[in-house]
Parts: C-alpha cells; structure tokens; sequence
C-alpha cells in the first residue's frame, strides 16, 4: 500500500537530491564541530557558542532529511564513505582562524542552499509538497544564519546598501 500520492520512478530523482542534502548536511555538521573544538582568540566564547548552535541545528536537519528520504520509502545512504565521494562540501584543517572558519561556513552555506535548491527543484516538478515545506524552511533558516555571520565579518565602518527603500502611501 502506498501512502504517497507520487509515483516510485518520480520520487526517485528527489531521494537522490536528498541525499545530496544529507551528505553536504554531514560534513557540514563535522566541520562545524571541529570549529566548535579548535576556536582561539579574543572571539572564542561567541564562537564557540554560535558554533555549536550551528551543529546542533544541523544534526536536527540531519534526521529530518534521513526521515523524508524514509517517508519517500528509499534508504538514506549513511556511509560517511559515500558522504564524502557526493558531498559538494569539502573537508577542512583543524587549525584555523575564527576569520577563516566563519568565511569557510559561509561558503559551506552557499554550498547548502545551492543543493536546496535543487532539491526543491526536483520536487516541484513532481509536486512533492512535503520536501519543498521541508527545505523551503531550511533555506530561510540558513539565510538568516549566513546574514548573521556575514555581518560578524564585517567591520562597523560597513553599510548595508546605502538606499533606503521608501513605499508610497
């Protein structure tokens, strides 16, 4: 009995997406963890907590996405092996700056949501509203993350866009 209205063959393109998102998820969390371990300097107490509230987020997604791949009645793949040959997220050094993990997170981000992108991609085409609700949220969650550690980067001589966008009444 099928509990989806979906098609098996069409769901197929969307586990794979998802498991993409779970491989990329996986290394993202380990590096995060490593972060959260090797921070140093004057900015070690706001890191090493923004770091692990990134990791604990990200174990959070991590069975979410495992669980969707589920409810689409696949296997999630679960070899760290496999995770590293399909993950777009690379490993990194131990031993960084807290300048270069922040930048090395951000760019695990755009990594992220590119993926996301895909995923909701493939699963409007097949109208897998239950994946797109999923990621959707996930995509507003990592914005709002990415924002927050970009404007950390920045120095307060910085400006956002110097327009301010009026609206007529």
């Amino acid at each position: 009995m099928s509990y989806l209205n979906m098609k098996d063959e069409e769901l197929l393109t969307v586990v794979v997406e998802l498991n993409v998102l779970l491989a990329d998820y996986h290394i993202y969390y380990q590096k995060l963890r490593s972060n959260h371990w090797n921070i140093l300097g004057k900015n070690f107490f706001e890191l090493h907590v923004k770091f692990e509230e990134l990791y604990n987020d990200a174990q959070i997604k991590i069975d979410e996405i495992a669980e969707r791949i589920l409810t689409l009645r696949y296997h999630p793949m679960s070899k760290y092996s496999d995770y590293l040959k399909v993950s777009s997220i690379n490993e990194a050094a131990p031993l960084q700056t807290d300048i270069d993990m922040v930048t090395e997170t951000l760019n695990d981000h755009k990594l992220l949501l590119k993926q996301m992108s895909k995923v909701i991609e493939t699963a409007t085409k097949i109208g897998d509203e239950g994946t797109i609700d999923l990621i959707g949220a996930y995509i507003r969650e990592l914005e709002k993350s990415s924002w927050m550690l970009d404007a950390w980067s920045k120095s307060t001589k910085d400006s956002l866009k110097s327009r301010v966008v009026e609206v007529d009444s």
